[in-house]
């Protein structure tokens, strides 16, 4: 009797692209939930003391690209920031000169993304800006991404790619608050495809992993988690489900009844 095979349903990145591209190892946001710095940590490629130490992957920086179906994201694991930008615009030229599609993810800051836009403006079509911005008060931000920019500078960030023709998405996963309706509406009039929600995922346990198992923290956690109820996300949900320009990651499908897909990178 054949074994038929069972599909899993994609999460993470995979939601969004096909391919994955880093040329660092670490970040210097040293964001509190990092996910991708807790699987370095617990599988000891890094430690939580180490993992902000940004280690450049040389052997990636000279990488000649094909063109494959799909999109690509770059960055997943580390951020573009004014230390490593001269490391990072050429390897994500790399990626656009085989013809690719880049999905180009940030937590902004502006003076990079102005120079990402004057740089490769040759392969606008080819470039969706995704910025990451959880929420839209600068001290709920200073807490959990402590060393990314603040919400002015993001939302700049968005307006100045936005305004320069590119295609402009906004990534509000995790949501760091409960106010999500004052995001939404600052970002939608500045975003050409979509604007992604969601919940923190495996919040105590990343947490602890990376080193933040103290009072306080645990405490924002829990009041977090708890604001975000499965009553919350239906009645935000049920505000925006026929927006076009929202949409929702695996952690809110899951609450609302939504079919997760199995296919990465449909973006859906």
């Amino acid at each position: 009797m054949s074994k038929r095979k069972v599909e899993k349903s994609v999460s993470g990145t995979k939601e969004w692209a096909s391919h994955n591209e880093n040329c660092i190892s670490g970040c210097i946001n040293d964001c509190r939930y990092c996910y991708a710095k807790a699987m370095a940590v617990r599988f000891g490629r890094k430690t939580a003391d180490t993992w902000k130490n940004e280690i450049l992957d040389h052997g990636k920086l000279v990488k000649r690209f094909k063109k494959k179906q799909g999109r690509f994201m770059f960055p997943t694991t580390h951020d573009i920031t004014p230390e490593n930008l001269d490391h990072c615009l050429p390897f994500l030229e790399n990626i656009l000169l085989a013809g690719n599609h880049v999905l180009v993810v940030s937590k902004p800051h502006f003076d990079c993304i102005t120079a990402i836009c004057a740089k490769l403006g040759n392969y606008r079509q080819q470039i969706l800006f995704r910025f990451t911005i959880g929420s839209a008060d600068n001290n709920t931000l200073r807490y959990w991404d402590q060393h990314a920019p603040g919400f002015v500078e993001r939302l700049e960030s968005l307006i100045y790619a936005y305004r320069s023709g590119y295609a402009t998405s906004a990534s509000c996963e995790p949501l760091l608050d409960n106010n999500a309706d004052v995001l939404i509406n600052r970002l939608l009039p500045y975003v050409t495809d979509s604007i992604w929600v969601g919940k923190m995922n495996r919040i105590l346990s990343n947490l602890i992993m990376n080193g933040h198992s103290d009072q306080e923290t645990i405490h924002r956690a829990k009041h977090l988690r708890d604001s975000l109820s499965d009553e919350y996300i239906m009645d935000l949900y049920n505000r925006y489900k026929d927006n076009p320009h929202v949409k929702w990651k695996e952690s809110i499908k899951k609450v609302v009844g939504i079919e997760i897909p199995v296919e990465a990178g449909l973006d859906i």
